[in-house]
């Protein structure tokens, strides 16, 4: 008997389908949908620190206020244990609840618009497969006019849709990297410029936005290259949390913990394919002699309070700090992200395996802003192979440390 034929009985039987759904579902079909959902990111947004998975409550900061994750266990009363698949697959590629109530857009389903039936269903198995759990995720309680959730309805006229898709005559290897990219993945939610409403600017995919106070850095493929990406180093990172060009911290670490790291090679390598090109454009390498003065003060800084962890020479340490040599963070056109790493430092990160790095702390407390552009400036001129400068009222800015 097949699982239509289960689903038809229980019908018959007067028996709750959503259980009988996920009672049905083969074990291939159960862990399609467990690698779905994690190439989806799920546990990322609905998974609060240190909580049950997917249970829900994790806080999200947007400029309209703070949204928080839900809770999309198979609990009846405040999961989607009540869902059946059609009106999960409604949820999750038009943003509409059962009962109308539109979601707000933080839920990425104009990404999600156009995952096929088939994926979502194998998702909705295998989350129903999971043991609910009873807890209410916070509500979100935006300002006005934004917590008028009707208004919704206008905006999805303007900006949700079809993802478009222009390019048919590219490689099926590219086709797939840019499902995982683009629909699974949502990576354009964070690294594509919004506009005043919120709406992610098509017109500058992936060319690189900032959130909560970070770049999330273009993914174009000259960006990629001219940081010192190749893609095997891409498949890497994805993979590990960690390369030659660094480590995941901030936001994006969250990204490896809960979804990239479980990617196949195959789909890591079509990702790679998707965003550098089927001819990748050549890594640009940076030389690694000083073009900084050796006794300038941001050499001083560096010997001060870096080089214990990092080396002398910025050849990192194992397991405890990254390399500066080749790191991408350097190599940014904005020194936001350098800036807000030495300011505010780094949470200690585990990767696979034995691989990780120690926690590294911010230095706010011991080095005034002056000091910090001075330390920023040399990292920047010696391993980022930049000449562009800051100063201090730049980092008053970039740390919020501005006069008003």
């Amino acid at each position: 008997m097949n699982s239509r034929s289960i689903l038809v009985m229980a019908v018959a039987l007067g028996m709750n389908t959503t259980n009988a759904w996920s009672a049905s579902a083969d074990n291939s079909t159960l862990e399609q949908g467990r690698y779905l959902v994690r190439a989806a990111d799920c546990a990322a947004c609905h998974t609060q620190e240190g909580g049950t998975p997917y249970a829900g409550g994790r806080p999200m900061e947007t400029p309209f206020g703070i949204v928080y994750g839900t809770n999309i266990t198979p609990d009846k009363e405040y999961g989607i244990g009540a869902y059946s698949a059609d009106e999960f697959y409604h949820v999750l590629t038009e943003g509409e609840l059962p009962d109308g109530t539109q979601l707000y857009p933080a839920m990425p389903y104009t990404a999600y618009h156009s995952i096929p039936r088939q994926d979502s269903d194998a998702m909705y198995a295998y989350l129903m497969s999971l043991k609910p759990v009873n807890i209410e995720a916070p509500e979100t309680d935006l300002s006005w006019p934004f917590s008028m959730r009707w208004t919704l309805n206008f905006w999805n006229l303007m900006f949700a849709g079809e993802t478009p898709n222009n390019a048919e005559d590219q490689s099926d290897e590219w086709q797939r990297g840019r499902y995982m990219v683009d629909v699974l993945g949502h990576c354009g939610e964070c690294h594509t410029p919004r506009n005043a409403l919120g709406a992610v600017d098509t017109d500058q995919h992936l060319q690189g936005s900032v959130i909560a106070g970070y770049e999330a850095p273009s993914l174009t493929p000259d960006k990629l290259a001219a940081r010192g990406w190749t893609p095997t180093a891409l498949q890497t990172f994805l993979r590990e949390g960690i390369s030659d060009q660094g480590s995941m911290f901030n936001e994006m670490y969250l990204v490896f913990h809960h979804s990239t790291r479980y990617l196949r090679d195959e789909d890591l390598k079509a990702m790679s394919v998707y965003l550098m090109g089927e001819d990748p454009p050549d890594a640009r390498v940076v030389d690694a002699e000083h073009s900084a003065s050796a006794d300038s003060p941001g050499r001083r800084h560096y010997l001060n309070v870096c080089a214990g962890c990092h080396g002398a020479q910025g050849q990192g340490v194992p397991h405890v700090a990254v390399a500066m040599k080749g790191n991408t963070t350097l190599r940014l056109d904005h020194p936001r992200n350098l800036v807000k790493v030495i300011h505010d430092g780094i949470d200690a990160q585990k990767f696979n395996g034995f691989e990780r790095m120690q926690a590294m702390p911010g230095f706010a407390d011991k080095l005034s802003s002056a000091e910090i552009a001075e330390l920023v400036n040399f990292l920047r001129q010696s391993w980022g192979g930049l000449d562009a400068i800051i100063d201090a009222a730049a980092v008053d800015e970039l740390t919020g440390n501005s006069e008003e």
